[in-house]
């Protein structure tokens, strides 16, 4: 007995809450009664940077780099080192040797001049 009047409160409570309706998008442009337009500025339209400091470190070509290389345990092989400084534009890339602060340090050509050049364990590619 005390089973069923327990289920019964259960339904009563869940017969009580608001249905929700799924209903097809419109088409004509207009939105449903009591529904919000889409807005341009939405949580996923892209907002202007106002802030007029440069971001700490900023992508090329999926090459990551910064001011100053970070010091970090540095999982990046020599192979994938020289991978990431020769997507970066650098080309020659030689001597590459982690240093006590786990950075990838070496030597590497760019635009004609040979430049010290480093890889921090961020992916962030420096030169000296």
């Amino acid at each position: 007995m005390r089973k069923t009047s327990l289920s019964l409160a259960l339904l009563g409570a869940i017969a009580a809450l608001p249905a929700l309706a799924q209903t097809a998008p419109d088409r004509t442009g207009a939105t449903a009664p009591g529904a919000t337009a889409p807005s341009a500025t939405g949580a996923n339209a892209p907002s202007a940077r106002t802030e007029s400091t440069p971001p700490a470190v900023t992508t090329d070509n999926g090459t990551r780099t910064a001011t100053n290389p970070a010091a970090g345990a540095n999982s990046f092989t020599e192979g994938q080192a020289r991978s990431r400084i020769e997507a970066a534009g650098f080309s020659g890339v030689d001597n590459l040797q982690k240093d006590d602060q786990g950075i990838w340090r070496g030597r590497a050509t760019r635009n004609g001049q040979q430049v010290s050049v480093s890889l921090d364990f961020q992916g962030n590619v420096t030169t000296r």
